[in-house]
């Protein structure tokens, strides 16, 4: 089976009501230049849904904000299929906020590679141990 490289509309994590309950009751932890919070959830369509955000108290300019959420979302999306293998075979779903809290914009590839360990981080969980299957 190929598998494809996509992140489509019905992976993005949106709606006021997800995202506020993600950072009220998520567990998070950061890994330069990214904050990570992540809850498991339960009745998703897909396994794992993920937001990119850059603030704008850090970047003032919108050319910047667009410039690292796109860097992030092209990371993510090379990235992420170890993460949804995990959740699809133990039955579980999976909320994602990754925030840039970086000060200057990096480069692609650094992008990438402190992506792939934000993810693999959030693969462990909290405890070091990997998500138990269900």
């Amino acid at each position: 089976m190929e598998r494809r490289y996509t992140f489509g509309k019905e992976e993005h994590l949106c709606g006021k009501t997800a995202i506020d309950e993600l950072y009220k009751t998520g567990e998070s932890f950061f890994l330069y230049p990214f904050r990570a919070q992540y809850k498991e959830v339960s009745e998703e369509s897909v396994p794992v849904r993920c937001l990119v955000n850059a603030p704008k108290r850090r970047f003032k300019h919108a050319v910047d904000r667009n410039r690292i959420k796109r860097l992030m979302r092209e990371a993510y999306r090379k990235n992420k299929h170890a993460l949804c293998d995990t959740m699809k075979e133990a039955g579980a779903t999976m909320q994602i906020a990754i925030t840039y809290s970086g000060d200057t914009i990096e480069s692609q590839a650094f992008v990438e590679k402190r992506m792939r360990r934000v993810l693999d981080q959030i693969l462990k969980g909290k405890d070091g141990k990997r998500l138990e299957q269900k």
